[in-house]
């Protein structure tokens, strides 16, 4: 059992919401909200501003406007979010070939298997320096738990939040669990705490002093002798570099219950591209093409279809994806759908006989195919939809006069826009036509500045900031 510190854990510091503050210099010490912002969107992340409002991650997005009010409400902006995870995971990869991702904005690092630490005073400065670096990387920051495993690291980190860092010192870890409630250790969710309560144990103390029998007794044989491990510090668990992915998915929620059969479908093949090229952009095919349903009464139906090999073709997976709508009744409404790709591989294995077939009776290829499946799909949803462009809160534009600036709200033909960027002041707002030829949507702009020698300085031209854009 491992006894020096040296497993870090990082959880960056309400991720989408700093990033969000970070970029938008008039949000910064303001309440930030970000997630869908329709009837049934759900908080994705809350600024430390806004949970004093009791605004938290998961909550439904119509009762965090209730609780705050005045905050900011933003659409996520995921590109950006996974431009600065990657930068965040290179520093940590500097430390440590073990680095175990668990999501954007968190992982685990054995900092002994790089050579990073190998006591307490190295695992500290390892740590120090990790939150420096990416401040000035990301201008983000980070919270940090070192302890001598995986476990008690995690829990280090949460008690450092915001924007510290906790060490938990070799000895002490059984008298800083046992007054913590039992929901602290891993695989402890609402049910199994509320099972462990009615039998009158609530915190890890008396988890420990219940015994092993009883855990076994109680929650079963596996969970129950993992769970005394844990109650006594034990967490033999190590950093794994690689989780191999399982499967490749997307799905949507609707504000509004469709009930169109001919929108289900199109929907339903919007979907299978954007998985589709999810998967190629991992560099994965699969054999299993998955359909989720989730209709107006919130019935959830899924639907598989196994092919003879592997594929990451967009023609492939959108016709497996239609055959299994057609056993799919959408008569009273629909609120999510979702396509998804399992039995991931990471070759394709072409189906040359049907190519072979083609080709005999003079059909198109596959590709095309696909490129006019996707013009029919085009035409159809630019008919359907509304002249108007959608300009989501939060998202970057750019407009050949005044700037970058992003995006404070829209309706009625109008957009409301901010002009200010990460490195100026609080910007002017400025009120435009939603069709105005004269503002297009744009990249986001990296958190830090860059210096001319990283990348050439900052774009001159409309992409910069106006010139009263600090004003």
């Amino acid at each position: 059992m491992r006894t020096a510190p040296t497993i870090l854990h990082l959880d960056m510091d309400a991720f989408f919401a700093s990033a969000e503050q970070a970029s938008k210099p008039s949000l910064r010490g303001k309440a930030v909200v970000v997630g869908g912002l329709g009837p049934r969107g759900v908080v994705a992340t809350a600024s430390y501003e806004a949970r004093v409002f009791g605004v938290n991650s998961a909550m439904p997005m119509a009762q965090a406007r209730r609780r705050a009010p005045n905050a900011a409400y933003l659409v996520p902006r995921f590109g950006l979010y996974r431009e600065v995870s990657e930068q965040v995971m290179a520093l940590l990869r500097a430390l440590s070939p073990l680095v175990e991702p668990l999501s954007l904005d968190e992982a685990f690092v054995d900092l002994e298997a790089g050579g990073a630490a190998w006591d307490e005073a190295s695992a500290r400065l390892a740590g120090a320096k990790l939150r420096a670096d990416i401040r000035a990387v990301t201008g983000l920051t980070g919270s940090v738990g070192l302890a001598a495993s995986k476990m008690l690291a995690k829990i280090a980190s949460e008690q450092a939040k915001p924007d510290g860092l906790v060490l938990i010192e070799p000895g002490t870890e059984r008298a800083l669990l046992g007054p913590m409630s039992v929901r602290t250790l891993p695989g402890v969710g609402p049910a199994t705490g509320d099972h462990l309560r009615r039998a009158g144990i609530t915190t890890v103390e008396e988890l420990a002093e219940a015994g092993e029998d009883e855990l076994v007794r109680l929650l079963g044989k596996a969970h129950g002798h993992a769970l005394f491990a844990m109650a006594l510090a034990h967490d033999e668990r190590p950093v794994v570099a690689e989780r191999e992915t399982k499967s490749v998915s997307v799905e949507d929620t609707y504000d509004v219950d469709i009930h169109d059969r001919v929108r289900v479908e199109l929907e339903v093949q919007r979907l299978a591209d954007r998985c589709v090229r999810r998967l190629r952009g991992a560099g994965l095919s699969g054999r299993t093409i998955v359909l989720k349903v989730r209709r107006y009464d919130f019935s959830t139906l899924t639907r598989s279809e196994t092919l003879r090999g592997p594929t990451d073709d967009p023609g492939v997976v959108r016709e497996a994806a239609a055959r299994l709508l057609e056993g799919v009744d959408t008569t009273g409404g629909v609120r999510l759908l979702g396509v998804g790709v399992s039995g991931l591989a990471d070759y394709t294995q072409e189906d040359l006989f049907a190519q072979a077939q083609a080709a005999a009776v003079g059909e198109p290829a596959a590709e095309e195919h696909a490129a006019e499946e996707a013009a029919e799909m085009a035409a159809a949803a630019e008919t359907a939809a509304p002249a108007e462009r959608r300009w989501p809160s939060g998202h970057d534009v750019t407009h050949a006069e005044y700037g970058h600036g992003w995006v404070q709200g829209s309706g009625l033909g109008r957009v409301t826009v901010r002009f200010e960027t990460p490195y100026s002041g609080p910007g002017r707002v400025r009120t435009f036509r939603t069709d105005d030829p004269r503002l297009e949507p744009a990249d986001p702009l990296p958190l830090v500045e860059r210096r001319p020698e990283d990348a050439g300085g900052l774009p001159s031209g409309p992409g910069s900031p106006g010139p009263d854009a600090g004003a």
